[in-house]
């Protein structure tokens, strides 16, 4: 029988080099709400006077997240069949 022979440089890479580290946090993602707000450049004390997000709230309230308060300050209801609660 032969003899085995390591080659000089050439390193048996084998199992999980990254075993026994913590795994990376996955990014944080903003809510389409926050998104929509950044975009239109207003502050909290805007939320209410903005017609644009009004408009944008009264299409998407019951696809996205909004502030209770603001729908109660709108008078809208977001309709909970639509948002997978019921």
């Amino acid at each position: 029988m032969g003899r085995l022979i390591a080659l000089p440089g050439k390193k048996s890479e084998r199992g999980n080099p990254n075993w026994g580290t913590p795994p990376r946090p996955l990014p944080a993602l903003m809510p389409e709400f926050e998104t929509q707000v950044e975009r239109l450049g207003l502050t909290k004390a805007q939320y209410v006077t903005s017609t644009q997000l009004k408009h944008w709230c009264e299409r998407n309230r019951n696809r996205y997240y909004f502030p209770e308060w603001l729908l109660a300050e709108w008078g809208m209801k977001a309709d909970a069949t639509f948002s997978g609660v019921a």
